[in-house]
């Protein structure tokens, strides 16, 4: 496909996306303004894809196995799974795929510089990937792949951080870094504080957090520091909570750095029934812990101690203890 073609292509999902997003917009159902939304982001690539075009740029369709992954990853892991992408899965099944992603050649195949998840996509469809093929740096990929997806909304702040660490220790300038974050050294600054204060694993072990901005992250790093064994007080309240979203992994996690006490590791048993985790009991020099899972039933919690007192008469009886 020649670049006269690929732009009259972009010029008419232009002006179709243009006229429709109005009428979008002024709907109330949340699936219509989601689409809306799609719309505008649309828009906005309009000139970006335009001046992608030029120099030589051209589009082309390539087979996924094609496509080398980029050198840095900026989102965490699970981003590009079926579940994370079925959105644009659905919307490519039905459609096809609108908006191209962006390629350099690198050795005899390719490298994605943008549309990871266009591409995650086109690979379970089985279909080929569009994209547009330019030759590019090194640091003029890493800048285009920041842009791209500092421009979308669903990269959280935590993953902006790790992606920042990443370039740095790759080796990238701190111009670099910036362009790549479309922001400033002083909040390049504070991004580096993060993501160095904090391990990796525990970022991991919270997952992207979306709703935690940067305040918070650094009140969390703030916090790393200074509090006793960190690592262990994290480790050991993360494991009894892995089934909390990630926003509350980080306020228990937050709230566990600033607790002065903290219990010495000890063993666990898992409470079943019906080959369901209703409780988890971890065994202390300070004594024994039970945490409830969200599988136990409704009231059951509440059921359970109106039998305590029955059941603890039980137990001295079974075991010939004088209360």
């Amino acid at each position: 496909m020649g670049l006269k073609d690929s732009k009259g292509i972009f010029a008419n999902v232009m002006a179709k996306t243009e006229a429709a997003a109005p009428a979008l917009a002024k709907s109330a159902s949340p699936h219509l303004r989601k689409v809306s939304e799609g719309v505008k982001e649309l828009q906005e690539k309009g000139d970006a894809l335009d001046r992608l075009l030029r120099d030589g740029a051209y589009v082309t369709e390539i087979e996924p196995d094609e496509i080398m992954p980029s050198a840095i990853l900026d989102r965490f892991e699970g981003a590009y799974g079926a579940t994370a992408v079925e959105d644009i899965l659905a919307s490519m099944k039905e459609r096809g795929q609108i908006v191209p992603g962006l390629v350099r050649p690198h050795g005899s195949s390719y490298q994605i510089v943008f549309g990871r998840r266009r591409l995650a996509a086109a690979k379970l469809l089985g279909i080929k990937f569009r994209a547009i093929v330019r030759e590019l740096s090194d640091e003029e990929a890493i800048i285009l792949q920041g842009e791209e997806n500092t421009n979308r909304n669903d990269l959280s702040f935590i993953e902006k951080c790790a992606f920042a660490l990443s370039l740095e220790q790759a080796g990238y300038r701190r111009e670099v870094i910036c362009s790549s974050l479309s922001t400033d050294k002083s909040r390049i600054s504070d991004m580096l504080k993060i993501a160095t204060a904090i391990p990796l694993g525990t970022i991991m072990a919270i997952g992207p957090a979306h709703e935690i901005g940067r305040r918070r992250w650094m009140e969390f790093a703030d916090a790393w520091k200074v509090s006793e064994n960190a690592h262990h007080k994290v480790v050991e309240v993360l494991r009894l909570k892995m089934d909390a979203t990630d926003n509350e992994r980080f306020s228990i996690a937050l709230a566990a750095l600033k607790s002065k006490f903290i219990e010495p590791a000890g063993d666990s048993v898992e409470v079943r029934a019906n080959g369901f985790l209703l409780a988890t009991a971890t065994y202390t020099k300070s004594g024994a812990r039970l945490v409830f899972n969200k599988a136990a039933p409704e009231g059951f919690v509440e059921f359970l101690t109106t039998k305590m007192e029955e059941l603890h008469a039980e137990f001295m009886k079974s075991h010939d203890i004088k209360g």
